[in-house]
C-alpha cells in the first residue's frame, strides 16, 4: 500500500447559541478590528443586525458586497474595505458565496497580485507566502460546508468561469456552527442548500479515492441528511431538523477533501452557463449521473440504500432520490428551470474540463456529458 497524507480541518464550536462566543474569542486573541463579509440580502435582515449586537465591543465593520456567485471583483472590493478599515481579522457570515469571498479577503488584502492568480490552475499560480489575517467563519445555511473547506470558488467576472483557490492557509481558525442562523431559511433555500449537502456526501463516498476516514464521515452524513432534509424543510422551526442539516453539510465538506464527481461537474457548468443555484443544479442532474453510476460502484450503491432505508439496492436508492425531491419540492427538468439545449455543448465544454469529475465512479468523456445534460433536459 503506498503512503497516504491525511489533513482534517479546524477547530468547531457547534449548537445553539455558538454565534454569542464570536466577541470573546476575538477578544481573548487581543483581536479588535473585524471586517465582517456578508452577503447584500442578509445585510438586511434582521439575523445580521442580532449578531451585530453580540459584538458590539469591537469595532466592526461591514463588506456586505457579496452577491450571487462570488466573483473576483467582489474579492477585491472586499480586501479594499479590509484596508480602509485598518482590520485585523475577518469573520465570514453567510452562505458559500460569502463565505468563499471572506476566506480568500485577507489574502488579496496582504498579498499581491489578482485573487484569480491563486487559483490552482493559474499558469503562473501565486504562492500564499505570509501569515494571513485571522478568520472565523458563521456559515448561515446548511449545504456548501465552505466554512470548513480549504478552498475557495470565485468566479471570473467576464466569462463566469468558476477558479479554485486551494490552500489549507485559507481555511477559518474557528468556526460557529449555530442551527439558529438557519431557522429563517425559505423551504426553497433550505430544499436545495440540503441537496448540495446531501450531494456532497453521497459523491464523496463514491469516489474511487482511497480515504476510509472520509468514506465514514461521508455515509454518516447521507444518514444525517436522509432523515432531516425533509423536516427541515416543512417544519423550519424544527431545531433539532436544523441542526442536523447543518452538521451533514460540515461533514460533506469535511468528506469532499476526497473529492467530488460528475454530478458537481455538470452543475459547475449549469451555474457558469445558466446562473443556475449550485444546490438546485446538483439535484436537477444527481439522479441521471448516478443511475449511470451504479454499476460502477455496486457495493457502495447499496450501502448508500442502506443508511437512507431505500429498497431496491443501487437501483433502489436513486429512485429514493427522486422521491425525496419531490417531497422537499424540487421538480422538474433542466429545460423546466430554464436550460435550453443549444446551451448543451457549452454546458459540455466546461463540465469536460471540471476537475471533479476526475474521481467519479466512471470515467466521463464529452459524449457522456453530452448524453447527461440531454437525459436530464
Amino acid at each position: 500500500m503506498s503512503l497516504a497524507n491525511f489533513s482534517f480541518p479546524t477547530g468547531i464550536t457547534f449548537g445553539p447559541g455558538a454565534r454569542k462566543e464570536v466577541q470573546k474569542h476575538l477578544r481573548d486573541l487581543g483581536l479588535a478590528r473585524p471586517l465582517l463579509v456578508t452577503d447584500r440580502s442578509l445585510a438586511a435582515l434582521p439575523v445580521l443586525s442580532e449578531f451585530l449586537g453580540n459584538l458590539r465591543e469591537l469595532d466592526v465593520s461591514v463588506f456586505a458586497g457579496v452577491g450571487g456567485n462570488p466573483t473576483a471583483s467582489q474579492v477585491a472590493a472586499g480586501a479594499a474595505a479590509f484596508r480602509s478599515h485598518r482590520a485585523d481579522c475577518v469573520i465570514g457570515f453567510g452562505g458559500g458565496a460569502a463565505l468563499d469571498v471572506a476566506k480568500v479577503v485577507g489574502l488579496a488584502a496582504t498579498h499581491g497580485g489578482d485573487i484569480l492568480e491563486y487559483a490552482w490552475d493559474h499558469p503562473q499560480v501565486r504562492t500564499i507566502t505570509g501569515e494571513l489575517p485571522y478568520f472565523v467563519a458563521l456559515p448561515t445555511t446548511a449545504g456548501t460546508g465552505s466554512e470548513v473547506g480549504r478552498s475557495s470558488v470565485i468566479s471570473e467576472d467576464a466569462t463566469h468561469l468558476k477558479r479554485v483557490v486551494f490552500s489549507p492557509k485559507i481555511l477559518a481558525r474557528r468556526v460557529f456552527a449555530d442551527p439558529e442562523l438557519t431557522l429563517g431559511l425559505p423551504a426553497s433555500i433550505t430544499a436545495a442548500t440540503g441537496m448540495d449537502a446531501l450531494t456532497h456526501n453521497v459523491e464523496s463516498y463514491l469516489s474511487p479515492a482511497w480515504h476510509p476516514m472520509c468514506d465514514g464521515i461521508a455515509l454518516e452524513g447521507v444518514r444525517i441528511a436522509a432523515r432531516s432534509l425533509v423536516k427541515a424543510v416543512r417544519e423550519p422551526g424544527n431545531l433539532p431538523a436544523r441542526s442536523d442539516m447543518m452538521m451533514a453539510s460540515l461533514m460533506g465538506a469535511v468528506a469532499f477533501q476526497k473529492d467530488l464527481g460528475a454530478v458537481h461537474s455538470c452543475a459547475h457548468a449549469l451555474g457558469a452557463v445558466c446562473d443556475l443555484h449550485h444546490g438546485l443544479a446538483n439535484a436537477l442532474m444527481i439522479e441521471t449521473v448516478l443511475a449511470w453510476n451504479v454499476e460502477a460502484a455496486p457495493d457502495k450503491f447499496e450501502e448508500l440504500a442502506h443508511v437512507c432505508h431505500a429498497g431496491g439496492g443501487g437501483r433502489g436508492f436513486v429512485r429514493w432520490l427522486g422521491h425525496l425531491k419531490q417531497q422537499v419540492g424540487i421538480t422538474g427538468t433542466l429545460s423546466t428551470h430554464g436550460v435550453k439545449k443549444e446551451q448543451v455543448p457549452r454546458l459540455v465544454e466546461i463540465a469536460v474540463h471540471d476537475i471533479c469529475h476526475q474521481t467519479n465512479p466512471r470515467p466521463v468523456t464529452a459524449r457522456d456529458f453530452e448524453r447527461l445534460f440531454l437525459q436530464a433536459m
